[in-house]
């Protein structure tokens, strides 16, 4: 009776084994397999979810720590504060960093541009730290700097330690679903990285006071050469946080972002993160409203000026998983009722109702384009003679 038993769990083995590493997508679809312990995929324009596992159990990220350092470096350069062109100096302690470096001097100065080449591309610990310097003044105003942005991003299981990912601290981790999360927000508002995440090898420039030297950037995401439409984005490795990456691809004009995190091997990661993309793409289909609106708000109490123009915030997308027919998609302009000047500049004053076979799918609000002033006291006198005056022509033969 015991070995019969044995030679039962011993069929099932392999069963077992592929229960453990395949998880099936949420609406019951085909399944991916995968071997690292935490995935996550995102398209990113809806910054819908079409696939995860594990998403929320906080990991050691790596490198991938960086994705936070160049996005706060991009939101420095928005807001004007810096620029691609402005020189940094590389302190003792930027070029005293391990791990993935560019080998900066302390006292060599590089432009803006060269620091973001050296952490897209070569992952470079001490362009990291050279940066978060000259940003925040020091390491430690960087990552409360870093804190404070994830917070408000709604990155709920994230905390920083420091600035490149190279500790293996206990207190630094973040998790599949926030890193998707912040990768989102940096493609979505600054896909000028691809510029730099897509470049295979580049030199820079060392001049230092022992003259001038040459070094080549070799890019750590080896999926460029390997995945059709993959442009980036950041890999990550430690003893403690296995191999990481957070993967975008473009195909079709869909945007995916396949996070890994623990993987065992280096391969492990790309073979994940292909799948997964390979799955996303497979399955969804993009509806983008290509439609151009020309919107004038409707009459406005106590406005000077009537007939102000509005536009819609953003492009309405919606992502279809069931290969659905767009041309059954319906919009609708609907505007706050009962509105009242003043009303400033980009304020909502109503939204675009999307809707599929009658059921809502989504909306984008409708701002209005200048600021609408109230009516005064002289607005009215002015109105009243004009009225006087029209009447007044009118009687005279």
């Amino acid at each position: 009776m015991f070995f019969a038993v044995f030679l039962l769990l011993v069929a099932m083995m392999p069963w077992i084994t592929y229960a453990e590493e395949t998880a099936e997508e949420p609406s019951g679809g085909p399944a991916v397999t995968v071997s690292s312990p935490c995935v996550l995929l995102m398209e990113a324009s809806t910054g819908q979810v079409i696939f995860e596992q594990a998403a929320d159990e906080q990991r050691t990220p790596a490198s991938v720590t960086k994705l936070m350092t160049l996005l706060l470096i991009y939101e420095q350069i928005e807001s004007g504060n810096l620029s691609l062109e402005d020189t940094v100096t590389v302190s003792s302690n930027a070029q005293s960093m391990g791990g993935s470096q560019v080998f900066l001097e302390a006292g060599e100065t590089q432009t803006v541009e060269t620091m973001i080449k050296s952490i897209v591309i070569a992952s470079g610990n001490d362009a990291s730290m050279a940066m978060a310097e000259h940003i925040g003044g020091s390491e430690e105003n960087f990552v409360a700097m870093m804190n404070t942005r994830a917070a408000e991003l709604g990155m709920e299981h994230t905390h920083f330690v420091d600035c490149c990912g190279l500790t293996d601290d206990p207190q630094h981790y973040m998790t599949a679903r926030d890193i998707a999360t912040l990768s989102r927000e940096i493609v979505t508002r600054f896909p000028q990285i691809y510029d730099y995440s897509t470049i295979w090898m580049e030199d820079i420039t060392h001049n230092t006071r022992r003259g001038s030297s040459q070094f080549t950037l070799t890019n750590t995401n080896k999926m460029l050469r390997s995945y059709d439409g993959c442009v980036g984005l950041k890999t990550g490795s430690t003893s403690r946080a296995g191999f990481c990456v957070s993967e975008v691809a473009v195909r079709n004009d869909i945007t995916m972002i396949a996070v890994i995190l623990g993987a065992e091997t280096s391969k492990g990661r790309f073979a994940d993160a292909a799948a997964l993309l390979n799955y996303g793409f497979g399955v969804t289909h993009l509806y983008t409203d290509t439609n151009t609106y020309e919107l004038t708000c409707p009459k406005i109490l106590n406005a000077r000026v009537q007939g102000i123009a509005c536009r819609p915030a953003e492009v309405f997308h919606w992502l279809d998983l069931e290969n659905r027919d767009f041309s059954q998609i319906a919009s609708e302009v609907i505007y706050t009722e009962g509105l009242s000047a003043p009303i400033e500049a980009d304020a909502v004053v109503g939204s675009i109702r999307y809707t599929y076979d009658g059921q809502e799918i989504g909306s984008v609000d409708i701002l209005v384009n200048e600021a609408v002033e109230e009516r005064t006291y002289g607005d009215c006198l002015e109105d009243f003679a004009g009225q006087l005056l029209f009447k007044s022509e009118k009687i005279i033969p």
